[in-house]
């Protein structure tokens, strides 16, 4: 029963060892993003566009920028 045991636990362990020395020289690296991580990115930025639009859209920020705008452009230097 042990010798079994010790045996299979060899035989994965030589599986994993194996599999894992395959996948580090394998030629076919991920060099990007899949087509999934493509889509949560696009979708995200997007999400933040125009969550930035309607801040620089409210009254407050857009008087805050003309108030700011204005008082530098006042300046004499």
């Amino acid at each position: 029963m042990v010798r079994s045991l010790v045996r299979r636990t060899g035989q994965v362990r030589g599986w994993f060892r194996g599999r894992w020395q395959q996948v580090r020289t394998d030629g076919r690296h991920e060099a990007g993003m899949t087509t999934a991580e493509y889509a949560v990115g696009t979708i995200a930025a997007a999400a933040f566009a125009a969550v930035l639009i309607a801040i620089v859209r409210s009254d407050a920020v857009r008087s805050a920028l003309t108030s700011i705008i204005t008082t530098a452009l006042s300046t004499t230097g």
